[in-house]
């Protein structure tokens, strides 16, 4: 059984030393791949002394980071995690244990169901937007997934080989989380602790900024996915307002024969024709989502031989 430890890093130089160790002495047989993104410290070097495998991501952002992992780096189990010491180490074995037993192909190391990620996190705004993502995405994909956002988790080989990651920064634990919803992989999480950053170590990540990319990664993938359901939200609401502007003007009719609000009954209408037009998108793209699903099963069993056959070999 051959297990990656995955540690994207950018300007980690205080905690990735303390991570590498930590790992080594969980899982001494596990190869550790730290990818270094453009660091400006002593990340890579310190890494390097502690024996990791260091590579490095010239193109800026986390979702980079683990497309370029995902692609080169072959193994039975994959464990990612941040260099930033925030997730303790000895939850490793109870991230890998279902996957090893075959009862996930992704397994979320939750932070918050505990309680702990509150009691140590001090950024503001940062459980709030937790929340609202986990209620969001749950609501639109009838899931109970606890945390969305975590950096901590764990793959099979079949998952990560047939994984398109498309999101170039931190949106990507929602990219992750949503393409296991939508294509039926199992996914079980596990109640880890965490614990904040040393004092001195920074986050990389804007609150408001990656905020807003996380929330139009859902509203993308939504799109993507969910095609029919989010124009037929949009068709609804065309609908109403035209309803809202047209009504009046189909009372007066009723009532004098006359339509003197001519530019209310066009504006109406081209609502009500706006409502025809995103209905139809919608069924169209339906279609194309589904035979896309299709064809995405079928090149899953392809991988799934390839995957097994490495195996055997």
């Amino acid at each position: 059984m051959e297990v990656a430890i995955l540690i994207p890093c950018y300007n980690e130089e205080q905690t990735i030393g303390k991570v590498i160790d930590d790992f080594k002495k969980e899982l001494p047989n596990a190869k550790i791949y730290v990818y270094d993104n453009n660091s400006s410290d002593n990340t890579a070097k310190i890494a390097t002394e502690h024996g990791a495998i260091v590579k490095k991501e010239f193109r800026q952002g986390k979702g980079n980071v683990v497309r370029s992992m995902f692609l080169n780096i072959d193994a039975d189990y994959y464990v990612m995690v941040d260099g930033d010491d925030t997730y303790p180490a000895e939850y490793v074995h109870q991230l890998l244990e279902p996957l090893i037993n075959q009862e996930a192909d992704m397994v979320i190391g939750d932070r918050l169901s505990n309680g702990s990620y509150f009691n140590e996190n001090k950024r503001p705004l940062h459980d709030l937007g937790n929340n609202l993502v986990k209620n969001l995405i749950n609501k639109l994909y009838k899931s109970n997934i606890n945390d969305i956002m975590t950096g901590y988790r764990s793959f099979n080989k079949l998952y990560v080989k047939s994984f398109p990651a498309m999101s170039p920064g931190f949106e990507i634990e929602t990219e992750l989380t949503i393409h296991t919803l939508d294509k039926r992989f199992l996914i079980k999480e596990v109640p880890i602790n965490y614990r904040d950053r040393p004092e001195g170590s920074f986050s990389k990540l804007s609150t408001l900024t990656d905020g807003f990319k996380v929330l139009k990664t859902i509203f993308t993938l939504f799109k993507d996915y969910k095609p029919l359901i989010f124009f037929v939200c949009w068709s609804t609401i065309f609908v109403l307002i035209g309803l809202i502007i047209g009504l009046p003007v189909i009372f007066e009719y009723l009532k004098t024969s006359l339509v003197p609000r001519l530019p209310s009954a066009v504006l109406a209408t081209g609502f009500m024709l706006l409502a025809i037009i995103s209905l139809s998108c919608g069924l169209i793209l339906d279609t194309v989502v589904s035979n896309s699903r299709k064809q995405y099963e079928l090149e899953l069993h392809k991988t799934m031989k390839l995957v097994k056959a490495g195996n055997e070999y």
